[in-house]
C-alpha cells in the first residue's frame, strides 16, 4: 500500500511551479538589467553633460557661474531684446517650415504612391540625397548665387539685391528648412498612404463626390501622418544650426541656435543665458510632440482590416502627367539643382571681376588641392568621420543587440528613453553642453583633460551618431536568433568565427548602411564642428565657412563639389562591394 502522506498535492504542485516561474523571470530580468547597465550607463554619459548645461540656467552658483543659487534672470534675458526676436523669429520659422515641408510632402507622397508619375524612383532617390546632405550645404549654394561678388553678380554684371534679399530674409529660411524637412514628413505620410486601401474613395465616388470632396474626405484619415510630419519638420527646424549660421546670420535674421552659440562664444562665454535658451529649445520641441499625442486623443485611425482592398494608381493623362512632373520637378529643381548649380559655378569662376564662358577653369580645384589649410582640413574630417563612424557601428551593434533583447523589460525601456532623447537633442546644445561640462574645473581635478582636445570633438561626434546607430541596428540584430551562434558553437567555431560566419552575412547590409550615415554626417557636421574644435584644428565644415566669410567663394565652393562627389563615389562603393561580397539570397535585401 502506498503512503501517500508525503506526496504533495495539487494546490502544491502549483505553488512550486509558480515559484520557479516567479523566480525564472527573477532572473531573467536581473542578467537583461546586468547585460544593459552599461549601455545605460553610456547613455547616461552621454546626457549627463547636457543637463548640467540646463542645470546652470537655473543655479548658475552651484556650478560656479554666478551668485545666485536659485534664479530666473537668464530666462527674463531671454525675453528681451535681440534674443526674444530670436525666439520669436525661430517659433515662427518652425511653424512656416513645417507646415510647407507637410504641404509638399503630402503632394509628393499622393504623386508617387497613388499615380502613375512617370520617374517615380527618380524621384524617390533625390529625396534621400535631400535627406543626407547637411542643411548649411544647401545654404551655402544659394549663398554663392546671390552674394554681392557672387554667380549672377559676375555673371550678369549686376547686383541681384532684391534676389539677396529674399533668399537672406525669413522666406529664403523658411524655404531651406522647409525643403530639408520634406523627406522627414514623405516617409510619414507615405507608409499611410501605401497601405490605405480603396474602399473609401469607392464609397466617395459612388455617392457622386467629386476628386476634392474625395480629398476632404481622405484628409482626415491621414492626420496621424501629417500630424507626426508637423511635429518632426518642426522639431528639425528650430534645432537646426546650419542655416542659422549662414543665410539667418547673414540676413541679420536671428534663430535660437545661433544666438547659442554667440552666447558660449563671447568672452568670457554667457553660459547661464545659453542654458536658457537651450531650456526654451526643448520646451518648443516638447510642445511639438505634445500637439502632436494629444491631437490623436480619443480618435480611431484602424482602417486597415481583412477587407482592406489595394488601391489602383490614378492613370494621370498627358496634361495631368506634364503637370505633375512640372510641380515635383520645380521642386527639386529650387532644393537641390539650384543649390548645386551655385556651388559648381562657384567652383569654375575665377577670382574676380565679370566674367564670361570662356573665363570658366579649374583653377579653384587647382588651387584647394594645392592649399594645406584645405587639404589638411579635409583629411582631419576624414579621419575623425571613419573613427566616429566605426565606433558607432561595433557600439551601436551592441547597443541594439542589448535594446533588442531586453525591450520588453524595465532596463530596456529605460536605454530606448535615454536613446531616443539624445536622438531629439538639437547638436548645438548637445555641444554646449560638453563645452561646459568639461571646461569646468572639477573635470581638471579629476584628471579629465578633455576641453580643447580632439579627443572631445570624437566624443561629441559619437554622441551625435550613436544614438541613431543603435536605434538603426537594433531591428536587423533583433531578428537574429541565438541559435545561429550556438549551432556554429557546436561545430566546433570560436565565438569570433561564429558571430562573423554565421550572423554577419544576414546584417551586413544594416552595418554598412549604419557606417555611411554616420560617416556621411560627421563628415560635413557643422554646429559640434564649429564649437568643439580643438585650437589650430580645423574640421572640413569650418574651414568651408571660413573661407565663405573671407569671401573667397571659389575655394569653398570648389572644397564642397570635391567633397559631395567623393562621398557619392564612396557611398556607390561600399554598395558595389556589399553587393558583391555578400551572398546572393542576402543581396537584395541589403541594397534594397
Amino acid at each position: 500500500m502506498i503512503d501517500t502522506s508525503l506526496t504533495p498535492g495539487p494546490r502544491a504542485t502549483r505553488g512550486a511551479r509558480a515559484s520557479r516561474t516567479r523566480a525564472d523571470d527573477l532572473r531573467r530580468r536581473a542578467v537583461g538589467l546586468v547585460r544593459t547597465l552599461p549601455w545605460i550607463g553610456f547613455a547616461a554619459v552621454l546626457l549627463l553633460p547636457v543637463g548640467g548645461f540646463l542645470l546652470v540656467a537655473v543655479s548658475p552658483r552651484l556650478l560656479g557661474q554666478g551668485d545666485a543659487w536659485f534664479t530666473w534672470s537668464p530666462f527674463q534675458q531671454v525675453l528681451s531684446g535681440w534674443t526674444a526676436r530670436a525666439l520669436v523669429d525661430t517659433l515662427l520659422v518652425g511653424l512656416g517650415s513645417a507646415l510647407l515641408a507637410t504641404v509638399v510632402a503630402l503632394a509628393l507622397a499622393w504623386l508617387t504612391e497613388r499615380t502613375t508619375l512617370a520617374g517615380r524612383g527618380l524621384w524617390r532617390l533625390l529625396l534621400w540625397a535631400l535627406l543626407l546632405a547637411p542643411s548649411y550645404l544647401e545654404s551655402l549654394g544659394w549663398t554663392w548665387l546671390v552674394e554681392p561678388q557672387g554667380v549672377l553678380s559676375r555673371v550678369l554684371g549686376q547686383d541681384p539685391a532684391a534676389l539677396r534679399a529674399l533668399v537672406f530674409g525669413p522666406a529664403g529660411v523658411i524655404w531651406v528648412l522647409a525643403s530639408r524637412g520634406v523627406p522627414f514628413a514623405y516617409l510619414a505620410v507615405s507608409a499611410l498612404l501605401r497601405g490605405m486601401g480603396r474602399e473609401f474613395e469607392d464609397a466617395a465616388r459612388t455617392h457622386g463626390t467629386g476628386r476634392l470632396g474625395t480629398f476632404r474626405l481622405l484628409l482626415p484619415i491621414l492626420a496621424p501622418g501629417l500630424w507626426a510630419a508637423l511635429a518632426i519638420v518642426f522639431a528639425e527646424s528650430i534645432s537646426d544650426f546650419g542655416v542659422a549660421a549662414t543665410l539667418a546670420s547673414q540676413g541679420s535674421f536671428p534663430l535660437l541656435t545661433g544666438a547659442m552659440e554667440q552666447a558660449i562664444g563671447t568672452f568670457p562665454a554667457d553660459f547661464p543665458l545659453a542654458s536658457a535658451m537651450g531650456w526654451l529649445l526643448l520646451t518648443l520641441v516638447a510642445l511639438a510632440l505634445l500637439a502632436q499625442r494629444r491631437s490623436m486623443r480619443g480618435r480611431s485611425f484602424q482602417i486597415l482590416s481583412g477587407r482592406t482592398r489595394p488601391a489602383r494608381r490614378t492613370r494621370l493623362g498627358r496634361r495631368g502627367q506634364l503637370a505633375a512632373l512640372t510641380g515635383v520637378g520645380g521642386f527639386f529643381l529650387l532644393a537641390l539643382g539650384v543649390p548645386a548649380f551655385g556651388a559648381a559655378a562657384a567652383s569654375l569662376l575665377p577670382s574676380g571681376g565679370k566674367v564670361s564662358s570662356a573665363a570658366l577653369g579649374l583653377d579653384n580645384f587647382r588651387h584647394v588641392l594645392h592649399s594645406t589649410e584645405m587639404v589638411s582640413a579635409l583629411g582631419y574630417s576624414a579621419r575623425l568621420a571613419a573613427i566616429t563612424a566605426c565606433a558607432a557601428v561595433v557600439l551601436g551593434a551592441v547597443a541594439g543587440r542589448a535594446l533588442a533583447r531586453s525591450s520588453g523589460g524595465r532596463a530596456g525601456r529605460v536605454l530606448d528613453m535615454l536613446l531616443l532623447a539624445a536622438i531629439a537633442l538639437p547638436s548645438v546644445l548637445l555641444a554646449s553642453g560638453y563645452i561646459f561640462t568639461y571646461n569646468l574645473p572639477i573635470a581638471s581635478d579629476l584628471g579629465i583633460d578633455l576641453y580643447g582636445t580632439t579627443t572631445l570633438l570624437v566624443l561629441g561626434y559619437l554622441a551625435g551618431a550613436l544614438p541613431s546607430a543603435a536605434r538603426l541596428l537594433s531591428g536587423s540584430l533583433g531578428q537574429v536568433s541565438d541559435q545561429l551562434l550556438w549551432a556554429a558553437r557546436t561545430h566546433g567555431r570560436p565565438a569570433a568565427s561564429a558571430w562573423t560566419g554565421a550572423v554577419l552575412p544576414l546584417v551586413a547590409g544594416s552595418l554598412v548602411w549604419a557606417w555611411l550615415i554616420a560617416f556621411c554626417g560627421t563628415l560635413l557636421e557643422l554646429p559640434i564642428s564649429q564649437l568643439l574644435a580643438p585650437p589650430g584644428q580645423e574640421p572640413l565644415s569650418v574651414a568651408i565657412t571660413h573661407q565663405l566669410q573671407g569671401y573667397d567663394l571659389g575655394a569653398g565652393a570648389a572644397m564642397t563639389v570635391l567633397v559631395v562627389a567623393a562621398t557619392v563615389v564612396l557611398i556607390a562603393l561600399a554598395l558595389g562591394a556589399l553587393r558583391l561580397l555578400l551572398p546572393a539570397a542576402r543581396r537584395m535585401e541589403a541594397v534594397a
